[in-house]
This record gives C-alpha cells, sequence and structure tokens, in this order.
C-alpha cells in the first residue's frame, strides 16, 4: 500500500479562500487528524502564528499588510513580523525613541503585555526602572536605554525648557562625555546632585560621582571612551591541536 501524501498546495489554497486560519480548518485541508502532518507541511511555507488568541490562527506573510511596526490585523487577529508576543514587546520597546509603560505598548499591539514585558526584564531582554510610580521598560543595552530614559525625563517636564534641552544635549554624547557631562551639572548643584542626576539621566548614583570625580582631578580620556583594558576582554583565538 502507498504512503499518503499530504501537499502543502492544500493549505496555500486554503489561507487564499480564508487569509487567516485555525488549525482544525488546515487538518481538514489536508485530510488529517494528525497535528505534526499540519506543522510539518506549514513549515515549507512562509506563515505566521498569531501572537493574540493564544496563538490559535495561522496565516500566510504574502498575505499580511505589515504596518511600520510589523504588525497586522485581521479582524481582531493579531500578527506581528517579530513572531511571537515576546518578540514582538522586545523589538518594539528597544526601537521606542522613549521606551514604553505597559499601556502604552498595549495600546501598540493590542492585547495585554504586562506579564510579557515582566518575563523580557526577568530574562534580561529588557530593562525597566520606576518612573512615577511606574516601571518603564527600555532597551536591554545600557548606552541604548539611558537614551531613551532621558528621552522620556523630557517628555515628561516639557514645560521646562532648559532641563529638556539638557536631557537633549545628553542624548547626543558618547559614554565618557556623558558620565562627565551629568559629573558637571552634579557639580553646579551642590549637595544631592549626584542623586538627581542619576534619575535626570537614568545613571548609577556611583556612574554621576566617578564622572564629578575625574573632572576634578583632570581625569579626562581625550582619546578613548574607556581606559585601556575596559570592556569586554577580548576573545582569545582557539588553535587546533596538532
Amino acid at each position: 500500500m502507498r504512503p499518503i501524501r499530504f501537499s502543502s498546495e492544500r493549505l496555500e489554497s486554503l489561507f487564499q479562500q480564508t487569509t487567516v486560519a485555525t488549525l482544525p480548518q488546515l487538518k481538514a485541508a489536508l485530510g488529517t487528524a494528525v497535528d505534526l502532518t499540519v506543522f510539518r507541511k506549514l513549515s515549507t511555507l512562509p506563515y505566521r502564528t498569531s501572537y493574540s488568541h493564544r496563538g490559535a490562527y495561522y496565516t500566510l506573510d504574502s498575505l499580511a499588510h505589515y504596518d511600520e511596526s510589523g504588525l497586522w490585523s485581521y479582524r481582531d487577529i493579531r500578527f506581528s513580523r517579530h513572531g511571537t508576543l515576546l518578540n514582538t514587546a522586545a523589538t518594539l520597546v528597544a526601537k521606542a525613541p522613549a521606551g514604553y509603560f505597559t499601556e502604552e505598548l498595549e495600546a501598540v499591539v493590542h492585547v495585554a503585555a504586562k506579564d510579557a514585558l515582566r518575563q523580557l526584564a526577568q530574562q534580561g531582554r529588557l530593562h525597566r526602572r520606576e518612573c512615577q510610580g511606574r516601571y518603564l521598560y527600555c532597551a536591554a543595552e545600557r548606552a541604548q536605554r539611558q537614551q531613551q530614559w532621558a528621552a522620556r525625563q523630557s517628555l515628561q517636564h516639557p514645560e521646562d525648557d532648559l532641563q529638556a534641552a539638557i536631557v537633549l544635549f545628553y542624548s547626543l554624547l558618547d559614554e565618557q562625555q556623558r558620565r562627565l557631562y551629568a559629573g558637571l551639572e552634579s557639580l553646579e548643584r551642590g549637595h544631592g546632585g549626584d542623586q538627581r542626576m542619576a534619575q535626570l539621566f537614568g545613571l548609577d548614583v556611583d556612574t554621576v560621582a566617578r564622572g564629578r570625580v575625574e573632572l576634578l582631578g583632570g581625569q579626562v580620556l581625550r582619546e578613548r571612551v574607556r581606559r585601556a583594558g575596559g570592556g569586554r576582554p577580548r576573545a582569545e583565538k582557539k588553535r587546533p591541536a596538532s
């Protein structure tokens, strides 16, 4: 007896008719009751699983009309070019100029995102910091999240033109310059300046203090952002054993 062969063309035909399909519909199109058979055939197609409705819907990339954020909705079913809700949230937060509060991201993805954001922060894929009694989620990479924090501080105080200008200028600096500038602003503010600048720029208090000490001691590196030996250690090349 010849083995039964299932054609992925049947799935493509179904998607052309319905745009979006469920697993039971895909099974019926193939004439199988086995989930694995459906997923094996789907793997040969550029398909997407919905990040809403617990991933119960499927579509093809060729049928989706993604917006500039990589999102697309069919009726109330949500799809993302980035894949799962976790990957979508991580990508959108990292690209957001001023990071995202939970409710801001939820307004973009149109599903509950609190648990996903908490999980991403626990995994180290995103960074979160308290801002006016709420968590602001930013990129995991330090320089990027400092820029996002600075931009958020500017948005939080639009009426303060001087502070907005300070934050904007800070966001244009490299790592060493940011540290030194934060130290300079701390010096001008006197007692409590380190804490205030750390809050404004999203830095550790110790980083602001270090910048202040470097300025007072003239310990400024003119050609390097980090001291020699700073940053990640250089990976050693392994030679094959002879």
